[in-house]
């Protein structure tokens, strides 16, 4: 039948006759908020290009975690910036480093809170690079047991669950193999599996100081052409025994999350990334957007695509619109 029978405009006629209907829901459960974490007390520096977010110290990230719990967010995933820095990322693995510290202190006073690690080693070198340098690259398999180690040394602070980023290959199966190897089979893997070389990752490298110090990351980060290769990375890394999988960027990349969606069973993430956030941001400062809609439009749109969660640093203020 067509029109003037079928009017698919009566369902739209109201916001509660737009609410019943509404194939795609947005939850506070659903978001992680991604949080940085530095040496001090009292510190709450804001992050310029990132507006709205902060270095934290130990005592403040604290009270960040308890926000994020009393909103109802999903968790949070913890980045570290050390005091001091070097060529092979040891802040990253030491028992007493800054995000083991932080870990910690967060599951002794919120420990119903789902608490994430990122596991990477680019906040922790002098260079800024993801691993262990040889010439003028990353050396992947060096760089594993430096993963390895980090992942164990978060996971016996207390960490719910572990996420490396550094897009090294075989690094979840060494992930796997040392929690496994020393007691922590139940700690899952969320990997950055389809991790982009983007652009949008410039305001973060202001906030997690992690800018290299030369070259690129585009001999272990993703080329964005490409979308098999995507599937073949997250394929591997259900394998190698991740949990999880996640895509980052988001917004550039809905296609992958859907074709991930489409094509694995395991619980589908996704990272709206700093710069999305950013330009956002900024776009509504400019009062060429209405932030709260564009917000609210881009996260949806995520999850639309398929992804079951979404690191975003607009979690906050999307649970408090939520209700």
């Amino acid at each position: 039948m067509a029109f003037p029978i079928q009017r698919l405009r009566r369902l739209r006629v109201s916001e509660a006759m737009r609410r019943l209907v509404r194939e795609t829901r947005l939850e506070a459960q659903q978001f992680i908020l991604p949080l940085f974490v530095c040496p001090g007390e009292g510190v709450r520096k804001e992050i310029s290009s990132m507006p709205g977010n902060f270095q934290l110290s130990i005592d403040q990230l604290v009270k960040e975690c308890e926000q994020a719990r009393s909103l109802g967010l999903g968790g949070v995933i913890l980045f570290g910036i050390p005091e001091h820095k070097d060529e092979l990322a040891s802040e990253a693995y030491a028992e007493n480093g800054i995000t083991q510290r932080a870990v910690r202190a967060v599951k002794a006073a919120v420990p119903e809170l789902l608490l994430i690690t990122d596991v990477c080693n680019c906040e922790y070198t002098s260079h800024g690079h993801c691993g262990k340098i040889a010439g003028n690259d990353v050396d992947n398999d060096a760089t594993l047991a430096w993963l390895a180690e980090a992942a164990l040394s978060h996971a016996r602070a207390g960490a719910d669950m572990v996420a490396p980023s550094d897009m090294m290959d075989g690094r979840v199966a060494a992930i796997r193999h040392s929690l496994d190897a020393h007691g922590f089979s139940k700690t899952p893997i969320l990997s950055y599996a389809a991790k982009y070389a983007s652009v949008f990752y410039g305001p973060f490298r202001e906030a997690a100081e992690s800018a290299p110090a030369f070259g690129d990351r585009r001999s272990y980060q993703m080329d964005p052409a490409n979308a098999r290769e995507a599937l073949h990375e997250m394929e591997l890394d259900l394998e190698e025994g991740a949990d999880m999988l996640m895509v980052k960027p988001a917004l550039p990349y809905l296609d992958i999350i859907r074709m991930a969606r489409e094509r694995f069973p395991v619980p589908i993430g996704a990272y709206q990334v700093s710069g999305e956030f950013s330009m956002i941001v900024a776009a509504a400062r400019n009062g060429w957007l209405d932030l709260e809609r564009a917000m609210m439009e881009s996260l949806i749109s995520i999850r639309r695509a398929g992804a079951d969660f979404i690191l975003t640093y607009f979690a906050k203020d999307a649970a408090r619109a939520l209700g």
